[in-house]
């Protein structure tokens, strides 16, 4: 038997989260690459935009005029891919053709006023806010009879399908748990109930033993790129407290987690010096379906760059078909972020 280099040969890993595989090939990240690349937009925005939905006092696509508000902002998407007042109704043909109706509420939040600024160029208080604002609309949401899951995420930059440059997030609200939940739903309960602890405490416990892949360890949140991620630079954000969702978080731990968002995305912004793209979002419980004990907070920061600001993942053939591959190793991605700077790379540009 050979010896069992995951630096040399390839191998698949288990995400704990899911269920399911990805194969890892580290021997052909030193291939020439001849595939796509990128255009890398210019990064010249202005604090203001007058041709921006979302800046302050500026005309909305609906004809909305936007409030001149000075912190966060948070309306109902003009356009939404749920509807509130969808009725419920199911169709079944022959129990091939399946469909029903979703119910659901989606809005969105620029982050500042400032059109220029994305979150790590944010003030560590005015991150703080937004997490303010989170929480907020998690609670009015869960009030909702209705409403069984929140999903707080984000699209940055255009590569992503970013359709607005102004910084902005989205919380999608709906009468249905999504796929994705589900599959870690039924990861963590089976976990907690062999074990009696959640999975992510194990998890983060080992990880912070081993020193491998760990980025940032702070009083209360811990970000590693995960022993499974698929994206090149994929990270997890987890609270090293067991909390089923965001509202659980105190005071204390939302100043960290702001500063924690903060450092992150600035070692993201230094790897290629330009605004790394990434969709990001929160898993936690669904509600209104009784205590989940099980449930354990993270967020997950899916990255699609690969070599440098022009050279992007691609998730096709194999990755569509099978399972997803990667080429640099999880611990060599946590090497290269671990050794950026935590001074953003424009920091003397703005006047912040």
């Amino acid at each position: 038997m050979h010896k069992f280099d995951m630096d040399e040969w390839p191998h698949k890993r288990k995400n704990l989260l899911t269920g399911e595989y990805i194969l890892v090939s580290p021997h052909r990240a030193k291939r020439p690459w001849q595939g796509q690349v990128e255009d890398v937009p210019a990064d010249n925005r202005p604090k203001y935009d007058p041709g921006c939905y979302l800046c302050p006092g500026n005309k909305r696509a609906d004809g909305t005029v936007n409030p001149t508000y000075q912190d966060s902002f948070v309306f109902v998407n003009d356009f939404s891919s749920l509807l509130e007042n969808t009725p419920e109704a199911q169709y079944n043909e022959e129990d091939l053709l399946l469909a029903e109706t979703e119910r659901g509420i989606c809005k969105v939040i620029a982050f500042s006023p400032r059109h220029d600024l994305t979150l790590p160029e944010m003030e560590t208080d005015d991150i703080k806010k937004l997490v303010d604002i989170w929480q907020q609309e998690f609670q009015n949401l869960a009030k909702l009879e209705w409403m069984r899951y929140i999903q707080i995420f984000e699209n940055k930059g255009a590569i992503m399908g970013c359709s607005n440059p102004h910084p902005h997030g989205q919380i999608w609200g709906e009468s249905a748990v999504p796929e994705e939940v589900l599959k870690e739903e039924k990861q963590q309960k089976a976990y907690f109930e062999k074990h009696g602890e959640s999975l992510l405490t194990a998890y983060v416990a080992l990880e912070l033993k081993k020193q491998e892949r760990v980025i940032i360890d702070n009083d209360h949140f811990v970000v590693l790129v995960p022993f499974w991620a698929a994206w090149p630079f994929e990270t997890i954000l987890i609270s090293k407290r067991q909390v089923q969702d965001i509202c659980q978080f105190t005071e204390d731990e939302k100043l960290d987690f702001a500063k924690t968002l903060k450092e992150l995305c600035i070692r993201y912004d230094n790897i290629f010096n330009n605004s790394f793209p990434y969709s990001a979002g929160m898993h936690q419980a669904p509600v209104n379906l009784g205590d989940q004990p099980f449930w354990h907070w993270h967020m997950h920061f899916y990255p699609p760059l690969l070599r440098s600001a022009s050279v992007k993942k691609f998730m096709v053939g194999y990755e569509m078909l099978a399972h997803p591959q990667r080429d640099i190793t999880a611990e060599k991605a946590a090497q290269l972020l671990k050794n950026q700077e935590t001074i953003h790379y424009k920091a003397n540009l703005h006047d912040q």
